[in-house]
Formats: structure tokens, sequence, C-alpha cells
């Protein structure tokens, strides 16, 4: 390993390192140091180890991508890219460390890769040579010259494709790993019973879809006021025009969770547009000084950069909601949208711009919000909206939404009951004020649900929030986690496969799939959704939970126990018991289930109840699934669609806890 740091990483599929091997000799008849070359390696943990460390010293991260890439939802070079992506959150923005390189015909929209490789220019070599061009860009990347005597690669000695040797686990067929993972976990009762299907996958490019040509993102507005103190105020604005246009059937509106993640960043609108998957992109400015406020907004069409409208609006911050209005219907008007009534449809506003100020300032923090001290912020500036304007319907449906969000995930036990109570009352609320209000009825939809058990109850609020909202993503993503939670699995995929349509960019909608396609054995499916997740989210919650899931699920234990060291405290220990149950190390599963029960038992019963299930422990599982039930834990609700409780569904007390549930058996 060299001093320099100066060194380029390759990370490629076995089926492509001949591509790998041209790419790795033009660069280094160049005087480019490259880490390639494995002959020495001999696989296992120092091995291992070795491409770690290689990623994280590398100057540069070169991932070669192509139908074989794309064909293998699974393999080592995935891992590399995901360090490599770990890595890249340490950087500052403009340091340049993802060099993607394509050696066939695969096309960018259709590629499964990290979010990351997508925000950088690709580099296409097809025909076999590497071209001069492409060593000049890495040399100058790593502020080197290149090499005055640089020796013409195809007339160097010719040596054998590098391979990538076997590596345990990873690359064993999926029958002999499943065997190895029955053999060593059998004496536990592992649950993984059901023959793993193959995985396989198509090597043909798919068409990417068309572009709709009534498509539109709405950017977040840029903060110009002098002190640079009004950037809640400009996301509100943002968010506000947004709302409007997505209540328009005809027209295709990104949602804000894709819309939003390009903020501060420094793309150009076509590539903004482009992994949007939008046609015209609307960006704008807010200027405030004192009471003055000066909107600059502009519809951009995307594929010739041509300005289909622009306007200035100077106003007194009295006004703004005219100006949203304003704003809306000039782009509605602009893409020739056929209005419901002539007009674009009208905001539910208040008359008080202190709480206007207050409650985009809160969905703004909301929009990030994940800690107990964060949640804790929100729901006091949005206590401070309902008191300045108690009318405030939008106000007390988000109120709901973040007390439920703290109840099922970031209160302390004697705090879940409070917010659940105060959950209810904003959504009650929120309704009484204004019977139409979609994200009212989605608020309630989570109450019933999520802590009233009342199912039928949730399916009718979930309905009317997608009837009166159709177009939010939100609203769509929240029905199809309730179909899953019925067991209504192709619902389900329908709606969580629309609202990742909308919103491309939403971390957890991305992860609600894969549990979905973990849960109908769609394992290669549920490995790329919940990965994918992940690259939006390094830090979402059950994120490596599920993809450890998904590992042993596919017979790959070892892959899943590495999987564990990357997520959380709390998903390790969970993660780690389970997988040391199926690799066969009891001792070590015993530890972990007595620590994780020690720490967590208050809290969390209703894991602990999986893990006991997992491991064929029924009677203690149903022990600890009695305890979840009086202590009413939030996590119950997914009892029906939890792979790990299937070994409890031929005891006929399963199906009596569901009626307790009122789950349908």
């Amino acid at each position: 390993m060299s001093g320099t740091a100066q060194a380029v990483f390759i990370s490629y599929a076995s089926q492509d390192a001949e591509a790998a091997s041209r790419i790795c000799e033009s660069l280094r008849a160049a005087g480019i140091e490259v880490w390639f070359d494995q002959t020495e390696l001999r696989g296992g943990d120092a091995w291992d180890r070795k491409i770690r460390q290689q990623i994280r010293d590398c100057a540069l991260f070169v991932p070669i991508i192509s139908a074989h890439t794309q064909a293998r939802p699974e393999g080592y070079f995935r891992l590399e890219w995901k360090l490599a992506v770990d890595r890249s959150h340490l950087m500052a923005a403009e340091k340049a460390f993802f060099v993607p390189v394509v050696v066939d015909a695969t096309t960018e929209p259709e590629a499964l890769v990290p979010a990351q490789f997508l925000e950088v220019q690709w580099t296409r070599i097809q025909s076999g040579e590497v071209p001069a061009a492409f060593v000049d860009r890495i040399a100058a990347l790593l502020n080197q010259p290149v090499a005055p005597h640089v020796a013409d690669p195809k007339r160097a000695p010719s040596r054998p494709p590098l391979r990538r040797l076997p590596i345990v686990l990873t690359v064993l067929s999926v029958v002999a790993v499943v065997a190895l993972v029955i053999a060593t976990a059998i004496r536990g009762g592992s649950l993984w019973h059901k023959p793993v299907p193959k995985v396989e996958a198509s090597t043909t490019a798919t068409r990417p879809a068309a572009i709709p040509e009534k498509s539109v993102a709405v950017l977040p507005f840029v903060d110009m006021s002098e002190k640079k103190d009004q950037e809640y105020f400009s996301d509100g604005l943002s968010e506000e025009v947004l709302d409007l246009l997505s209540r328009v059937p005809e027209l295709h509106v990104v949602a804000r969770t894709s819309a939003f993640s390009f903020k501060g960043k420094s793309d150009d609108i076509p590539t903004i547009a482009r992994k949007l998957h939008v046609a015209n992109i609307l960006e704008g400015s807010v200027r405030r000084s004192g009471n003055h406020l000066r909107v600059t907004a502009q519809l951009v069409r995307a594929d010739n950069g041509y300005h289909l409208w622009s306007q200035t609006y100077d106003r007194k911050l009295d006004d703004i909601f005219t100006i949203q209005d304003d704003i809306a219907g000039s782009v509605v008007q602009a893409l020739k949208v056929a209005l419901l009534e002539g007009s674009p449809p009208k905001a539910t506003e208040t008359q008080s711009t202190e709480a206007y100020t207050l409650y985009v300032q809160a969905k703004s923090m909301l929009s990030r919000s994940a800690t107990p001290e964060e949640y804790e912020r929100v729901i006091d500036y949005l206590q401070q909206v309902v008191k300045l304007d108690p009318r405030f319907a939008p106000a007390w449906a988000s109120l709901s939404r973040v007390h439920s969000r703290r109840a099922t995930g970031g209160s302390t036990p004697g705090l879940v009951a409070q917010d659940i109570e105060a959950a209810r009352r904003a959504a009650r609320q929120a309704l009484a004020l204004d019977p139409s209000l979609a994200a009212g009825h989605q608020a309630m939809s989570i109450v019933l649900g999520s802590f009233d058990w009342d199912w039928t109850g949730a399916q009718a609020e979930a309905q009317k929030a997608l009837a009166l909202d159709p177009g939010s993503s939100s609203a769509v993503a929240s029905a199809g986690v309730l179909a899953f939670v019925l067991g209504q699995y192709d619902k389900a995929l329908t709606l969580l496969q629309r609202a990742t349509a909308t919103d491309p960019l939403n971390a957890d909608a991305q992860l609600y799939l894969g549990y979905v396609f973990w849960r109908v054995g769609k394992y290669s499916e549920a490995l790329i959704a919940s990965r994918k997740a992940l690259d939006l989210n390094p830090e979402l919650p059950d994120g490596h939970f599920i993809v450890a899931s998904t590992l042993l699920k596919t017979g790959d234990a070892a892959g899943a126990l590495r999987e564990t060291e990357l997520s959380s405290d709390f998903e390790r220990s969970l993660s780690r018991a389970y997988v040391f149950h199926a690799l066969g190390r009891k001792a070590d599963a015993d530890l972990e289930v007595t620590a994780f029960e020690r720490k967590y038992a208050e809290e969390d019963p209703f894991h602990i109840a999986g893990i006991h299930a997992f491991r064929g422990e029924s009677d203690l599982a149903f022990a600890w699934l009695d305890r979840a039930y009086r202590q009413r834990d939030t996590g119950l609700e997914y009892i029906k669609c939890d792979p790990l409780f299937e070994n409890l569904q031929a005891d006929p007390r399963y199906k009596a806890f569901l009626r307790k549930m009122n789950l349908p058996e």
C-alpha cells in the first residue's frame, strides 16, 4: 500500500474482470497506482480486511457497471460499493471520489447502483479500448502528471483475466448455502425451512420508462435574504406550492422528500430532472427585507433549458397566501393542465402570519427529525401554531403525525400512552375543522390502526385520504403499509411501488417496499429496495436489520452477520441474536438474547417474542407476546406480516392471538 494515498480502487463483478484488467493496465501504464490485482490474496477475513482498508485509503473509487452487475443483486462488489458510499458521507460535497465506468449498453436510469453514483459524470468504455481522455481525467483528479512514455496497453504482454478468489458462503451456490445453514442451525429449530428460490436476473437491459410530459418537480426556493435567516420560510413556500400542484389529477408532481433532496447541491437542471424522472423543474428564490417580500420563480424545460415561464412577485408579507396561489396558477397554466373549475385548488390557510411562519418551520424540522429531542421541538412549534390559530387544520394534522411517530419509535415507555392520546385528539380536531383535509384522514388512519387496532376504521380513513389527495405520496405509502400489516401483499406492493415512483428518493417508502418483497419471498428485490433505502439514508432505522434478515432467507448467514456490524446498537443486538442462532453458535446467541431482554424488556417485548419464535421456543414467544399485548406494544401491528413469526403459525395460540388483535386469520 502506497503512503501517498493516491491509489485508484477498481470495483468489479467477477464476470467483468477482463474489462477491469484493461482499465487497470492503462492507468498503471500512465504511472497511476491502482489497487486491483488480487492474485496474492487468499480470501477469508484477511482478504476482507485488506479490501476494506484499501477502500478507506484510496483516492478515487472506480465502480465497473454492466449487465453483469445488473444481473447480480448480491455480490461482494456491492459491499465494496456500500463501503465506498459510507466513506463518501465523511467527505466535502465538492470532493471528487466516485468515477463510475460503464462497459456495455447499461443506461443510468436503469442502473442498480447507489444514488451517489448517479450524482457524478459517468464514463463509457464499450469498445474494449481505454481512451486516453479517461486516463488523463483520472490523472487530473489525482493532480498528478501522466507518465510521458505511456505504453500502448494493447501491446503490453497479456495476462490472464484476474478473478476474485472464492469467499466462503458468498459465492457458494444457493442450494449449498441453504444446506450449510440448515446443518448448522438445526439444533435450535431455525424457522428457515422453506426452500429458497433460485435468484435469477436477466442480463438484457430494460428500456427506461418514458418521462411524462405533464410532470414537474418543485425545488426548494433559495433564501436570498441578507441575513440568510429565512430558510424555513422559503422551504415552506416551496412546499405549499408543491401541495397545490399535487392536487391537480392530470399533473405528475414529485413528492417533497425527493425534490428537497437536492437542496444545497450543485446539480444542474437536466441532471435533477433525469434523477426525478420529470420533464419540468420549478425553481425560485425568496428575498425578505423587513415586511417586504420578493419571490422569483421560473419553470424550466429540462431537456433544452428553455424557460417556459418566469415571474417576480413584490408583495407585503401579509399577502403571502395570494403569492402562493399566483405561482401555482401560473405554473399550471404554463403546463396547460386542465384545472378543476378553471382555477387552481386553494390551500387551507391561516390568517396569522406568525402561526404560518412557525408552521413551516415545524414542517421543515419534521422532514429530518428522528431523535426524541427533535420531536420535542417540533411538537413545541406546532403547539404554538394551534394556540395562535386554533382553526388551522393542517397544523393539527401535523401535530397528530408527530405524536404518532414518536409513540412508535421515539418515546420512552412511560410517554407512549400520552403520545397516543395526543395523536388521537389532534387528528380529531383536524377533521372537525376540515373534514375534506386528506392529511387529517391519514393521521386518523394511523391512530386507528397502529394504536386502536381498528383495522376497518383505519382502512376507511386511508381510502378517504387517497380519494381527497390522490397525488400525495405520503397518503399512498401510508395506505400501502396498512395493506401490508393486514396481509394484503399484492395491494401493498402496488401502492408502495406507486409511492416510490412518485417519490423515488424517499428512504422510508423504499424500506417498506423492501419489507413487502421480503414477506412474499422476492428476496433479490427486497435486497435491492432495502439497500437503496440505506443508500438514501444510511442511518435509517431497521434498514440493516432487513438486509441481514433477507440474507438469512437466501442462506447467506455469513453475509447477514457482516451486515449486523453496520447497524445501530439496538439493531445489532437484535440481528445478532437471530444470526448467531442460524449459524449454530448457540452460546453466542443465548448471550445476545439475554442482553437484549435485559436492556429492552420494558420498551420492546414484541421483538423479544420474535427472537424466541425464530428459535422455535413457542412457549417463551407467546409469553412475551402476551406481555407485549398487556403493554400495548406498538410493534404488535406487524405480527401477521412478520416472517420471523412463521414458526408459530401452526400453533392454535397464534390464530387466537390474531383474533385478539382484530387481525384477519
